[in-house]
C-alpha cells in the first residue's frame, strides 16, 4: 500500500463517524499532490445536497482529528466539499442511484478506436458496465478497463 493509500483510508476511518453522526454518505477521499501543494479532499454527500455549511461543520471535525492522530508526514491544504457535477461513480450505492442516467466513461485503453464514451448506464455488476447509446445500440465494458466513470452533465 502506497503512502498516499495509507492517507485516504485511514482519514475514511476517521470520517466515517463525523459522517453517521450527521447522516452524510462519504463519496471519497482523496490526497493527492496538484503543483508545490499536497491536497487532503473528502467528499460529502446527503439527501438534497450538501450545504457550505454542512462542509465546514465536517472540516472542522476532521481538521481536529487528523491533528491530534497526526497522520500525515507532508504539510497539506484540507478541503471537504460536495462531489459536484461530475460525480464520479465509485462505490455499489452510486451505480445504482445512477441507473437511467448519463454517465461518461474514459477507458485505460482505446475500444473501437475510442477511449471515452458517453451513454446511458443501463446496467452494472462486478465486472462491467453497460451504456446505451442514443443510436439504440449498447456497449458493455469491462470494470477492469474503466478509468473514469463518473455523471455527465449539459450546460
Amino acid at each position: 500500500m502506497t503512502k498516499r493509500e495509507q492517507y485516504e483510508r485511514e482519514t475514511e476511518k476517521l470520517l466515517i463517524p463525523i459522517i453517521e453522526a450527521h447522516q452524510f454518505e462519504l463519496v471519497d477521499v482523496e490526497y493527492v499532490k496538484e503543483g508545490s501543494n499536497w491536497y487532503l479532499r473528502a467528499y460529502i454527500d446527503k439527501e438534497g445536497g450538501i450545504t457550505v455549511d454542512d462542509c465546514e461543520l465536517v472540516s472542522r471535525q476532521l481538521s481536529d482529528l487528523l491533528d491530534e492522530k497526526d497522520l500525515i508526514d507532508e504539510a497539506y491544504i484540507l478541503e471537504v466539499s460536495s462531489p459536484g457535477l461530475g460525480r464520479p461513480l465509485k462505490k455499489e450505492k452510486d451505480f445504482l442511484r445512477s441507473i437511467g442516467e448519463e454517465v461518461e466513461v474514459r477507458t485505460y485503453r482505446p475500444i473501437n478506436r475510442s477511449k471515452e464514451f458517453t451513454g446511458i448506464l443501463k446496467e452494472y455488476d462486478k465486472d462491467s458496465v453497460t451504456l446505451a447509446f442514443e443510436d439504440e445500440q449498447t456497449m458493455k465494458i469491462a470494470r477492469a478497463d474503466i478509468a473514469l466513470i463518473r455523471l455527465a452533465f449539459d450546460f
